[in-house]
């Protein structure tokens, strides 16, 4: 599981599945995507304004890796 977080635009990935694949993208809420793969399993999660739905410092030991725009 990877987790990725972008701080300009406050979006918190989680990626559950490594593999390279064709994904659909469903909004399950105004907030929250999720990355549908083979037979419709959820290989990532994508939380919009995450800060404002979770304390991301509570995600820690957990390390997340800020990914600035851009690059």
């Amino acid at each position: 599981m990877q987790i990725l977080y972008n701080d300009k635009t406050d979006l918190l990935y989680l990626r559950l599945d490594e593999r390279k694949q064709q994904v659909i993208n469903r909004r399950v809420s105004e907030d929250i995507v999720l990355d549908l793969g083979e037979d419709e399993r959820i290989v990532g999660i994508e939380i919009l304004d995450a800060s404002k739905h979770l304390n991301l410092e509570a995600l820690l030991p957990v390390k997340y890796t800020i990914t600035l725009g851009g690059a």
